[in-house]
C-alpha cells in the first residue's frame, strides 16, 4: 500500500474527513483523493461518503491492503485468492532477493506439510509464508520455527483456543490425555555453512473450517472458539513473530511456556532409529532433549514426535 492510500485510511478511521480537507493535509488534488478512495473500496475496505466528508467504516476484508493496514511488523504483504503453496511462491521471492514479504492466501491447491505430506488447505484458513533474511548461522534457523509456533500459539490463544505447542512444529489443543492438531509449520532455508542466506517459514492454521471436513485428529478454530477474523489473526501472528525473532535469546523460554510436549512420554522418529522416553527440556537451538527409559538424555534435533500414552 503506498503512503498516500494509508494516510487516507489512517485519517478516515478517525472519523469523517471532508475531501478538500484531505487533499490539503496531505498535499494532493481533490482528484487524487476521490482515485484513493475509490481504490480502497475496490481492495474492500468500506468507505462511505456523507454530508461530513469520507469516512471508514469497515476494514475487516482479507486482502493484502487491509492486513497491511495497522499491522505492527514491517512485512509487505502478497496476497492470492488461490495459489498452489504459499512456501513454493515464497522461495521464488527469496531466489530473486525479496526480503520481509508474508505471502497469504486463503487456500493452497498444493499445501504441503513435513516430508512432504499433504497439507489440505482449503478457504476459510490462515495459509501464509514468511521471506526472512537473518543475519544469523544456520544453527539458529530452528529457532524461527519455534518462534512461529509461539506466535501461532498466542494468536490462537487470543481467539480463545486453548492452543499449546507440540515439538517441533505443531500447533495443538490438548484433549483427555491426547490433542487435537490446529496449525503446522513448515521452515526451508538456503544458506552456506556460516550463515543463512535466506529462511521460508511457513504458516498453516485451520481457522475458519468446519471439524466435520478435517482430517482425523484434526480441529480447527471455529471448532473450539468460533470464527475468527482473520484479518485481524495473521495480523497478530506476524507481529509476534517480528517481536521474537528480534530477541531470539527469548524464543525458548516463550517456547517452553506454551509447550504440551514436556513432561509427556514421547517416541521420536529419527533416520537411524527411535527415541523413546520422557520429554524434559529443549535446547537453546531448539533440539528436543528425551530421558530414556535407561536413563539416558538424548538431544534430538529433528524428527517426528508422537505423544505417547502413560505407560
Amino acid at each position: 500500500m503506498n503512503d498516500t492510500r494509508r494516510a487516507i485510511l489512517e485519517a478516515l478511521a478517525d472519523g469523517p474527513v471532508a475531501g478538500p480537507a484531505l487533499a490539503a493535509d496531505l498535499g494532493v488534488s481533490r482528484a487524487a483523493v476521490w482515485k484513493h478512495v475509490e481504490a480502497l473500496r475496490e481492495a474492500d475496505f468500506e468507505v462511505e461518503s456523507g454530508a461530513d466528508g469520507y469516512e471508514l467504516v469497515d476494514a475487516t476484508a482479507y486482502s493484502a491492503p487491509a492486513i497491511e493496514f495497522g499491522l505492527d511488523a514491517p512485512f509487505s504483504v502478497e496476497f492470492h485468492e488461490s495459489i498452489g503453496s504459499t512456501n513454493d511462491r515464497a522461495r521464488e521471492l527469496a531466489a530473486d532477493g525479496a526480503a520481509d514479504v508474508a505471502v497469504v492466501a486463503d487456500e493452497q491447491t498444493g499445501g504441503r506439510g513435513r516430508l512432504d505430506r499433504e497439507w489440505a488447505a482449503p478457504s476459510g484458513g490462515v495459509w501464509l509464508s514468511l521471506v526472512c533474511r537473518p543475519a544469523v548461522p544456520p544453527a539458529d534457523a530452528p529457532l524461527y520455527t519455534l518462534a512461529a509456533a509461539v506466535a501461532t500459539a498466542r494468536a490462537a490463544r487470543e481467539a480463545g483456543v486453548d492452543a499449546r505447542i507440540k515439538w517441533p512444529n505443531d500447533v495443538i489443543v490438548p484433549e483427555d490425555g491426547d490433542y487435537r492438531k490446529l496449525a503446522g509449520i513448515l521452515t526451508e532455508m538456503e544458506g552456506e555453512t556460516d550463515r543463512v542466506e535466506w529462511l521460508v517459514v511457513g504458516v498453516g492454521v485451520n481457522a475458519n473450517l468446519d471439524p466435520d471436513g478435517l482430517p482425523d485428529g484434526a480441529t480447527s478454530v471455529r471448532a473450539e472458539a468460533g470464527d475468527v477474523d482473520r484479518r485481524r489473526f495473521v495480523q497478530r501472528l506476524l507481529a509476534e513473530f517480528h517481536r521474537l525473532r528480534a530477541d531470539l535469546d527469548g524464543v525458548v523460554p516463550a517456547w517452553r511456556d506454551l509447550a504440551a510436549t514436556l513432561g509427556r512420554r514421547v517416541r521420536v522418529e529419527r533416520a537411524d532409529g527411535a527415541v523413546v522416553g520422557t520429554a524434559v527440556d529443549v535446547t537453546e537451538s531448539g533440539a528436543l532433549v528425551v530421558e530414556t527409559d535407561e536413563n539416558e538424555r538424548v538431544t534430538v534435533a529433528a524428527g517426528d514426535c508422537e505423544h505417547l500414552r502413560p505407560a
